[in-house]
């Protein structure tokens, strides 16, 4: 396994950038992917979840801090969509009552 296997500009086993391919669990350009750790997106809880599987696959310091920023932006976005729906919901179900 390698770092690049969790960034979004590693394409078809090469670096879209044109890096060679790192030995280490660590890049300079790294730029993790919500993708690469949940397949599905239903799959992902929280942003600890994503820095558990980050530890455990063997990141640290610089691309750790990567990763826990992109699970954090993740998790603002979920919360922002299900707080979006559920005012979308209030506001059809008032519709609906004040039509009825």
């Amino acid at each position: 396994m390698t770092v690049c296997e969790f960034c979004r500009h590693f394409r078809e086993q090469e670096c879209y950038l044109g890096l060679d391919i790192p030995k280490t669990m660590s890049c300079r350009e790294f730029a993790p992917s919500i993708q690469q750790f949940c397949a599905d997106p239903k799959d992902f809880v929280d942003r600890a979840q994503i820095v558990q599987m980050a530890r455990f696959f063997g990141f640290q310091r610089t691309e750790l801090k990567k990763i826990s920023l992109m699970a954090a932006d993740e998790e603002s976005l979920r919360e922002k969509k299900q707080q979006e729906t559920a005012e979308l919901n209030k506001f059809s179900e008032a519709t609906t009552a004040g039509i009825g």
